[in-house]
């Protein structure tokens, strides 16, 4: 049965894992260029002031913690009695809906249309809305489509691969980026959002098509198999839908879940430290030691290397196991921290290399998380006996933990270097550079105030240390893998065995 859906599915030209993976294109041109830009558009073109930054942040904080079990559990309720195909093409449907509305929120970030503060905090929460809708439905297909290692590892190998290829559009908005005039990279911003939009539309309806012909084909075997059944009891029992409260409880005792969320939470705030402060760290680290050029290289490697990095880690997995293989990254990123520590801020060539492994390594993590996660959903599934595995909810709580570091990150750093070096990017000018200059070369300051360039390089090596010393506390304790996660897998493929979909025949 299985191999006729795939051959189906791959006569019609595309196959389907590439065009599952073609979606994080459409996603990664747009968000890359939102992670690089939008702090510095804000401070330094439309010079928002800092307690409108702050309280957009705030407000953002709590929109972007809430939005995606709000989205997960309203996936749920609108699946709840449908099989995986009819879930799929939901989701399918979901995606060609808000991927080009994502697109188009995108854009009301590089024109000034309000105030600097309320655009700020517009801007921040649709894009995020939007994004969360997507991420949503794009993540909970992994878990929807694949259950075995292989499969998903698979799935995720071409998300890597297209991920690596929309990265480029950071070395493209590298040359177009001027604060003093805007207008090219306005129109660079423009193409990107309308590639993205065109993308998302083509690729979810072809998508679409394709499963909507195999839902026909399961819907007459289906009922070839209920006029067999004539006089028969039903073959399975409609499962009771689950109150938010109830799923609330469940998770709160998933204790595998509370370790991955802790250390998930960590690696938010670490991945989005890295993109806010890498121009700052450009800047102040190595921009009297490197050209322009340099510069725009380094930063296009430094998003484009973790894709390319993450499909030799994916192979690693099929090996070693994503448990093991994330715990290596941390114990990588740890020892690179110290060593560049040791190594002190005058090392220019170790700084630019460090720069670029850091992120290399951090994002590298990220990008096999979901992996975990959709295992998480499988323990859920096995554990508390569902019908129907909860992908979308489950993605969706992960989130309401984790994404607070997504606005820890630029808070706590700016405070940091603020407290440490006296340096405020919000109140930054000719005149407070010039004296941020004059302070590094006078010695015997008072307080506790470094010069900036120490500064930055401190907030460089001590917050990857913190981070990965947490995070292999919190990992130390997750146990879903080995043996365990072999008999969860196992038990979720024999109760779902004819509902799922062979990606290897792909």
């Amino acid at each position: 049965e299985c191999g006729r859906v795939w051959r189906l599915a791959v006569s019609t030209g595309v196959p389907t894992a590439v065009l599952y993976g073609s979606l994080s294109l459409f996603v990664s041109i747009l968000h890359n260029v939102f992670l690089l830009y939008y702090v510095e558009t804000f401070v330094s073109i439309y010079k928002i002031d800092k307690l409108s930054f702050w309280v957009g942040e705030t407000v953002f904080l709590i929109w972007n913690s809430l939005n995606d079990p709000l989205f997960g559990w309203l996936n749920v309720l609108f699946s709840s009695f449908s099989q995986i195909n009819e879930v799929v093409l939901k989701r399918l449907a979901a995606l060609s809906r808000n991927g080009p509305l994502f697109a188009l929120s995108f854009l009301a970030f590089w024109v000034s249309w309000a105030r600097p503060g309320l655009q700020f905090l517009v801007c921040l929460c649709l894009y995020d809305g939007f994004l969360t809708v997507v991420d949503l439905n794009h993540n909970a297909l992994l878990a929807d489509l694949a259950v075995s290692a292989y499969d998903r590892t698979r799935l995720n190998f071409h998300c890597s691969l297209f991920s690596a290829l929309g990265s480029l559009s950071v070395f493209l908005s590298y040359s177009v980026w001027d604060k003093g005039d805007f207008y090219s990279f306005r129109l660079f911003c423009v193409a990107l959002a309308v590639v993205s939009a065109l993308g998302f539309t083509a690729v979810s309806r072809l998508l679409k098509s394709r499963f909507q012909k195999e839902a026909r084909l399961r819907r007459d075997e289906a009922l070839k198999l209920k006029e067999l059944s004539i006089g028969q009891g039903p073959l399975t029992q409609q499962e009771k839908p689950v109150t938010l409260g109830e799923y609330l409880r469940q998770l709160s005792k998933h204790r595998n879940f509370m370790w991955f969320a802790s250390m998930n939470l960590v690696q938010v705030f670490h991945c989005h430290f890295n993109n806010n402060f890498f121009p700052l760290f450009l800047e102040h680290l190595l921009s009297d030691s490197i050209s322009a050029s340099t510069g725009s290289i380094l930063l296009g490697i430094s998003y484009i290397a973790p894709h390319l990095n993450n499909l030799y880690f994916l192979t690693l997995c099929q090996r070693y196991g994503v448990y093991t293989v994330i715990r290596w990254l941390f114990l990588v990123k740890l020892a690179l921290s110290v060593a560049m520590l040791l190594a002190g801020a005058d090392q220019v060539y170790l700084l630019c290399i460090f720069i670029a492994s850091n992120r290399v390594f951090t994002e590298g993590t990220c990008k096999l998380l979901n992996l975990v996660i959709t295992d998480l959903v499988d323990e859920d599934f096995v554990v508390n006996q569902r019908q129907q595995a909860a992908s979308a909810l489950l993605f969706g709580m992960v989130a309401l933990v984790t994404k607070p570091g997504q606005t820890f990150a630029p808070l706590i750093g700016t405070w940091l270097l603020c407290v440490y070096t006296g340096y405020d990017i919000f109140e930054r000018n000719s005149i407070q550079d010039s004296a941020a200059a004059m302070a590094s070369s006078v010695s015997g300051q008072a307080g506790f105030t470094v010069p900036l360039r120490q500064g930055c390089f401190y907030l460089l090596v001590f917050v990857p240390i913190s981070c990965a010393l947490l995070q292999l506390l919190a990992w130390s304790r997750f146990t879903l893998h080995g043996r365990r996660l072999q008999g969860i897998k196992a038990q979720r493929q024999g109760t779902q065995h004819s509902h799922l979909m062979d990606v290897k025949a792909i």
